[in-house]
Parts: C-alpha cells; structure tokens; sequence
C-alpha cells in the first residue's frame, strides 16, 4: 500500500527523504546548509527555518542584526539574526537562497536532553515546506519534497 504513495510521488517528481521519530515525537533528518551537514527537526508550526547562534560559523553563516523577536516552545521574545541567500539541500532536494532566523536554540536543545534525546543544529518550518511542496508521511516516517523540472 505505501510503495503506492512513494510510486505516486516519485511519478510527479517527488523525492524522499527518511524521518528519524525521537523520543519527544520530534521528526528529525539531516540537511546541508552551505555544504555542511547538520541535525534539523521538521516544524509545521514554526513560520521560518532557524538555526542556533552557535551555529553560525559552522554552517558559513553571514548573520546580520533582525529587528524580528521570535517566539516559540516555552520562550518568547528572544532576540534574533537573519542569514540570507544560503543553500540548503535536503535529500537531493535544493533550495538555493534560503533566508534564516538564528536565535539561542538552547531552550530547545536542553528540553530535548532533558528528555534523552540529541541536540539539533536548527529548525526547517514552513517557509522551506511549503517552498518544496512538501508530504510528509508520518505512518512511514517520510518527507517528500517536489523537485524542480528540468527544462528541455
């Protein structure tokens, strides 16, 4: 039955990328920001993808200051940085001028190791889902991403 919809979507051009479930029921793959691999957790709810200001070396970030106060998961108001015109490949999925938020992920990063599970590197929201036409498959633990056509 499921090698229908990975059938299905693969005809239109889709490719898939596996989801690893975590302990806290967080879906988390990897991704490629500016070449370097990095741990995210998948976030319909969250408006734009993040990354951590501990990460902004290691993923050859050019961070500038953002007057945007970001909230979410037990914070609010945190101070942010934007990073633009960053590629972000996921799967053989790529998006070649992702704009970031980078906030202090730590609250994040403490609840998931205070839950036994690792760490993440960032957040991809709905800005890169809807950007990718994404399915997500969440009884197989997939996310399908619409590449694009190549023109003839």
């Amino acid at each position: 039955m499921n090698h229908d919809l990975k059938d299905l979507l693969e005809s239109k051009n889709y490719t898939r990328v596996k989801l690893k479930e975590t302990i806290t029921n967080h879906l988390e793959f990897k991704a490629t920001i500016n070449g370097v691999v990095g741990s995210f957790i998948l976030d319909t709810g969250a408006s734009s993808s993040c990354v951590g200001f501990d990460n902004i070396e290691y993923f050859k970030l050019l961070a500038e200051d953002s007057q945007i106060k970001a909230a979410g998961a037990g914070a609010s108001d945190m101070l942010t940085q934007s990073a633009n015109k960053n590629v972000l490949k996921i799967g053989k999925w790529q998006f070649n001028n992702l704009s970031l938020v980078l906030f202090d992920l730590s609250h994040v990063n403490n609840a998931l190791i205070n839950h036994d599970s690792q760490p993440v590197d960032g957040i991809i929201g709905a800005d890169v889902l809807k950007k990718s036409k994404a399915i997500i498959d969440y009884s197989q633990k997939y996310l399908y991403l619409k590449l694009k056509t190549k023109k003839a």
